[in-house]
């Protein structure tokens, strides 16, 4: 890591303007500080192209008037709004870099003895801490990688929307028929979506029949559930405690959120759709998919959190870029567990995570590894999390050496060695 703090200090403390801004909805505010010091008081841009075009043309002149070689643009990586503006600055020339809004927290203090918060200080914090070179490495995805990731980030809207209709429909069913939460295991599968469809109540359920109630389960299950759960769901509708005052209003609410789950489910499909076919365009996107277990919707996820992998220079940066990189609490004798610090991109770290348990299963690529750290009293979750951190080391290097992955590649190429 000592290389990459002494680029990053080499490269600001060089002969560039460093220019900062406080992100807000409607404004930013506005700081630049050359290297010897000089600096601006902190000035209101408004979020239009008017308030940006005339930001530039101030840090410009900054430039021009102190003879520096160009411009460095930093930002907290808190929301959308700071995009149009870092988009903005980058098509003009300035080298972007990003500052974890948990730093400004703690340094702001430090500044002046003061935990008091404004616009016209945030942006001057930002600037010492980009000074000190304790910033992130900025990667703006660019063509079909832009694209992958506002299409992983609305799967992932559209999936949480997905499961929070599922509750709101379980939450209905708890008062109409509970037995069939139990009998169905949830409301998320095929066969109970279209009980639920067809035959909302236990009534209905009872009047359908056994036999009928069967057929229709094996048939919607393609075979999956039979007599024994049509049995059970049968008895339960027979001695059901749902309540059935209200229960038609309950059931016209239940028939709207399984229209809207439908339409979750048909809008995530054509999303999944639309990533492969970007995916496909990605000239590094095979390296990642010759990894057994890593997908395609898996693979152009990740590629849309990254941004580039080929950007990034170390395998440290990518870790802190997914809040895998790992830190502990140790102090005198006391030595404190290794955790990861999860200060990066929550959605890579649950691709990786989902990812992670696809290639620990039987005949899997860190099937082995995750049964020996499994075996070594390593908890599950722990080892879950390892193999996760493993994933995205594997995954850096093969695009960084433009290779494919090899099953057991050390055993392979001892076997070479020792034939040739």
């Amino acid at each position: 890591m000592k290389p990459i703090k002494t680029i990053k200090r080499s490269f600001v403390n060089g002969k560039h303007l460093i220019v900062t801004a406080d992100i807000g909805k409607d404004k930013h505010f506005g700081y630049w500080r050359c290297p010897d010091g000089t600096d601006v008081k902190p000035f209101a841009v408004p979020n239009n192209r008017a308030g940006f075009g005339e930001f530039w043309e101030r840090v410009s002149r900054a430039q021009k008037l102190h003879n520096l070689d160009g411009i460095i643009f930093g930002f907290e990586s808190t929301c959308p709004y700071a995009e149009p503006l870092a988009h903005f600055m980058r098509a003009r020339g300035a080298e972007l870099v990003q500052v974890n809004p948990l730093h400004t927290k703690r340094f702001k203090e430090v500044t002046d003895n003061s935990p008091n918060k404004t616009d016209q200080k945030d942006p001057k914090v930002i600037a010492d801490i980009i000074a000190m070179g304790r910033f992130l490495t900025v990667v703006i995805p660019e063509g079909p990688a832009a694209e992958l990731r506002r299409l992983s980030q609305a799967r992932e809207r559209s999936t949480r929307r997905h499961t929070a209709l599922a509750n709101q429909i379980q939450c209905l069913m708890a008062s109409i028929f509970p037995e069939f939460l139990q009998a169905m295991k949830g409301v998320k599968s095929a066969s109970a979506q279209y009980l639920l469809k067809h035959y909302p109540t236990p009534q209905e359920i009872a009047a359908y029949g056994l036999t009928e109630l069967t057929k229709t389960l094996r048939k919607v299950s393609r075979g999956k559930l039979g007599a024994d759960r049509a049995q059970a769901l049968y008895e339960a509708a027979q001695s059901t405690v749902g309540v059935a005052e209200g229960q038609a209003s309950m059931v016209l609410e239940i028939q709207e959120l399984l229209a809207l789950m439908e339409a979750s489910q048909r809008f995530t499909k054509n999303l999944e759709l639309k990533m492969i076919q970007h995916l496909a365009q990605i000239p590094y996107s095979n390296t990642l998919l010759s990894l057994k277990g890593i997908g395609d919707v898996t693979a152009a996820g990740l590629i849309g959190e990254v941004g580039d992998f080929r950007k990034f220079r170390t395998l440290g940066e990518v870790m802190k870029l997914a809040g895998l990189d790992l830190f502990e609490v140790s102090s005198g004798r006391h030595k404190g567990q290794r955790h990861i610090s999860k200060r990066g991109r929550p959605l890579m770290r649950k691709l990786l995570y989902f990812a992670a348990i696809n290639t620990v299963k039987q005949g899997g690529a860190m099937h082995q590894w995750y049964r020996s750290a499994c075996d070594r009293g390593m908890l599950k979750t722990k080892a879950l999390v390892a193999v996760s951190r493993k994933l995205l080391g594997i995954l850096f290097a093969l695009v960084r050496d433009h290779s494919v992955y090899v099953p057991n590649y050390s055993e392979t190429r001892c076997q070479l060695t020792e034939a040739a």
